[in-house]
Formats: structure tokens, C-alpha cells, sequence
């Protein structure tokens, strides 16, 4: 179930790009409309619903950035008991 709710990296790494994309484009859209108007409030808005847009599409745990799931090792059932201190072998380092 905990599959459900998260990425794997590699979609995290999708939900990055598509996040870093669309800030860029509307970025780049609303300096150029603002530009032209003449007007600032125009490119926050516009920065505002591209900024929207990209948390939408990439906050959410969409099927697309679940594509890859790791791969767990088996757990172990026996050999897994800590030693007592006296069954340590110490290391010793040679003097030099």
C-alpha cells in the first residue's frame, strides 16, 4: 500500500523536469505579456498559474511517477542475533 502513495526516483526525477518546464515557460510567457501591456501584474499572474499548473501535475503520486518500483530484499528471519561483546574479535592495528 505504501506503493500507492509514493515516487520512485525516477519519478521524481520525471515531476522535477515537468515542474522546472512549466515555471520556465510561464516565465518566459508572462515577461513577454507583461512586456508587451505593460503591464507587471500581468506576468505574477501569469508566473502564479504556471506555478499552479506545475504543483497539479507533479505533487500528487500520479501513476506516471510510480512506473518503477524498487526492488526490496527478502527479509531474514534467522541470523540476525547480535553477538555478545565477548564473541567480538578485536582488530589490532600493527604499530609502525
Amino acid at each position: 500500500i505504501n506503493s500507492l502513495f509514493s515516487q520512485d526516483y525516477k519519478g521524481q526525477k520525471l515531476a522535477e523536469q515537468i515542474f522546472q518546464g512549466i515555471i520556465l515557460v510561464s516565465a518566459v510567457i508572462g515577461f513577454i505579456y507583461g512586456y508587451i501591456t505593460e503591464q507587471f501584474g500581468w506576468t505574477v499572474y501569469i508566473v502564479m498559474a504556471g506555478f499552479a499548473l506545475s504543483c497539479l501535475l507533479t505533487l500528487p503520486p500520479w501513476p506516471m511517477y510510480r512506473r518503477n518500483p524498487l526492488k526490496w530484499l527478502p527479509v531474514q528471519e534467522s541470523g540476525t542475533e547480535e553477538k555478545k561483546p565477548a564473541d567480538r574479535k578485536l582488530k589490532r592495528h600493527p604499530k609502525s
